[in-house]
């Protein structure tokens, strides 16, 4: 499936990135986010963001989000 989004160039040029590197970049952003609220599996984002599941894990440092979602809550549970 193909997104189409009309951003304003004034956008690029504030990331300095080319069209190319946005649309990557803008696809680790919303694949890392929706995995960290829980809404895909680590599998799926990495699927969405284009990365294999180790180089997403990977990513994920970069972006600010633990690879390791719920391990808090299941060891609070037991």
């Amino acid at each position: 499936m193909k997104l189409e989004l009309d951003l304003p160039d004034s956008a690029l040029s504030a990331l300095r990135k080319a069209p190319d590197e946005l649309s990557a970049c803008l696809r680790l952003m919303a694949a890392a986010k929706l995995y960290e609220v829980g809404h895909l599996s680590q599998e799926r984002a990495a699927e969405l963001s284009g990365l294999s599941r180790q180089e997403f894990q990977l990513a994920l440092s970069q972006v600010g989000v633990s690879p390791f979602q719920g391990v808090d809550e299941d060891l609070a549970a037991r």
